[in-house]
Formats: structure tokens, sequence, C-alpha cells
């Protein structure tokens, strides 16, 4: 049982992370947030968060191992984030990563962040069909990609967000409207008292003449300020409910609306939605209903698989054990702005493999 138990180690933002996987099924996992810290500056603070994951990283590695009931010899391989993320929070996971891997005499695998969140829902639902399209939903992240074998062919991007992403929208809007950081849970609590009717906020990029795989969330948050700033200066009150849920509406509504043109023009009857948006509950329900009249199979993993985890890195270092994709050096360094392309999980050589 030892010789195949992967530690997947996350640090690439505001959550420490430590996950075990063995033959695709997760033994154990931890977690660590530093977001209380963060949200008295409306958002993460990257010396913050390097810190936060020096104090974290021990404590959520043996929390994982206990929960396992395995020992630190168990290990067989270790699996780590190297970008893309903040450059001090990917630090302090990859050195601990190195350490682990050099003392226990194992193989390290380095790890795009992405590919993390596609793997992410193997661990619920099983190996992915091929081909599957995959909608990548968070604070940094808003992608569409076309996904096949995950090990052996390269993750194609048919589109990312232009500007903010869906989860920064909600942060940025959830400010302007009083509500708590992170604003993603709080726009999805405040709008379940919310009418998603009462305001008319547009749906960007969803025109005849527009990119239908591309995103852009900026001129819906521009859009959310202003009807804020003339109820304001009117002496109105502001209905946050009915704003919440308008805004949500539209969010989803974007998401998902791509999300189903992008499977029929592929061909593709399996979507999977990730990233910590997958949680907020309307576009779950907007997903399941779409999918469900368009005869496409919709995949969403549990919450707690959604936000970035430690089990979802090792999910990808299980795969790349089973492939028997070479390990990366010892040297093997972070990059926080890792292209998508090097998302594939084919085995590599050189001081990018399997990443």
């Amino acid at each position: 049982m030892a010789s195949g138990v992967v530690l997947g180690i996350e640090s690439s933002c505001d959550e420490t992370g430590a996950g075990l996987v063995q033959d695709g099924r997760l033994l154990g996992h931890a977690l660590a947030s530093s977001m209380d810290e963060h949200a008295r500056f409306g958002g993460v603070v990257p010396e913050i968060a390097a810190r936060a994951h020096v104090q974290a990283i021990q404590h959520v590695i043996r929390q994982a191992l206990d929960e396992a009931g395995l020992a630190f010899t168990d290990i067989g391989a270790v699996a780590v984030t190297t970008g893309p993320g903040l450059s001090g929070a990917l630090q302090v996971g990859v050195a601990a990563a190195k350490g682990l891997a050099y003392g226990l005499g194992v193989p390290l695998h380095g790890v795009h962040h992405l590919a993390g969140h596609v793997a992410a829902d193997t661990l619920e639902h099983g190996a992915l069909p091929d081909p599957c399209m995959v909608l990548i939903v968070s604070g940094g992240h808003t992608s569409l990609l076309l996904v096949r074998d995950l090990v052996r062919e390269p993750i194609v991007h048919l589109g990312d967000t232009l500007d903010d992403a869906a989860g920064e929208c909600f942060d940025k809007v959830a400010r302007v409207f009083g509500l708590p950081y992170p604003g993603g849970p709080a726009i999805d609590r405040a709008a379940r008292d919310g009418d998603p009717t009462a305001v008319s906020f547009p749906r960007p990029l969803t025109g005849p003449r527009d990119d239908p795989y591309a995103f852009s969330f900026s001129g819906l948050k521009t859009a959310a300020a202003r009807w804020t700033e003339r109820l304001r200066s009117n002496g109105k009150a502001l209905p946050v409910a009915d704003g919440a849920a308008a805004l949500q509406e539209a969010v989803a509504d974007v998401l998902t609306r791509k999300a189903l043109i992008a499977c029929e023009d592929h061909g593709v009857d399996t979507l999977v939605v990730v990233g910590g948006v997958a949680a907020n509950s309307r576009v779950r329900a907007l997903a399941e209903e779409r999918c469900r009249t368009a005869g496409i199979t919709l995949r969403v993993p549990p919450m707690r698989l959604c936000t970035d985890n430690g089990a979802m890195i090792a999910a990808v270092g299980d795969l790349l054990v089973r492939a028997d994709s070479p390990p990366a050096p010892l040297d093997v360094s972070i990059d926080p702005s890792a292209p998508l392309e090097f998302a594939a999980l084919r085995p590599t050589t050189g001081a990018r493999a399997a990443v």
C-alpha cells in the first residue's frame, strides 16, 4: 500500500493544503486558510499569505497523515503546486515538498495549479471521460478547457477571462455592496432573499460577434458599482439582496451559456465545473438545469474539493505516478505565471517535467 501513496501540497494563494491519494482514492486531507487575516484588507495580501503558509504547512501535512492513518515513511511520492500563483506562497510549498522528497528519498512532481482543479473531480467521480469540457471558475481563473487524456494529451485552452475572473468580480462587487470578504459566499448568502430579475445587469461577451469562449466580468463589476452609486446618490436604500441575486444570475448565465456552447461546438457530452465559484448555489443550479435540457452530463466536485486544496494536487501526482511519468529535478523552480500549456501531464523531460 505505502509505495503508491502520493502526498500533494498546495500553497498558491491563501490556503495551505495537504492531501494523500492512492490509485485515485483520497485517503486523507487537511486545509488551513488565512482568509480571515486578509478580510480587513478586502483581498489577499501576498506577504500575509506567505507567512501563513510557513506557519501552517507542517501542521496540515501531519493532520492529513493522521486522518489517513499513515506515517511519513508511507509516502511514495510528493507532488506540489509550482504555479501559477503568488511567488512567496508558492515558494513555501515547493520548499516543503523538496525537503520531504529529498529526506524520504521519493520522487518529486511539480504540478500546474489548473491541472489540479481539473483532477479534483476524479476523486469524487472517477476517471474523466475522453473528451470532456472543463469550466474552471475561481477568484483568479475563469477558463474553458477541452480535456482528453489528462495524462498523455495536452489540455486545449479554448478561452479565458480577458480581465476580472468571476470570483474576482464577486469580491469587488461585494465590497461595493458593503458585504464581507470573501465576496463569493457573501453574495450567495445575500442572494437567497433577492429577486434575480430586479436589476438588468449586462451579460458581457455574449453577442453574436463576440468570442464564444472568452469571458469578461470587468464591465459587469462596473455596472453593479454604478447602480449602487446611482441609488445612494439619490438617497435611496440599497436593496443588497436584489443586487446580489441579479449579479449572481448574470455571472451564472454567462458561465453556463458559454460552457454549453463549447460542449456543442466540440461534440462533448460531459461538462465538469471546478474551482471555488463552482460552490456557488446558482452556478450549480443553472448548470444542472441547462445540462439536463441539453442532454449533457454534469460533474461538479463536492464543495470541499472546489476551493484550492492539497487533495487535487495529490490527484495529479497519483496520475503521474501511475503513468510512470519522470519526476521533476530537485531544483525545479516555481513559475508564478505558468502558461496553461504546461498543464499537460504527458511524460516529459527536463526542468519542466510533469508540470
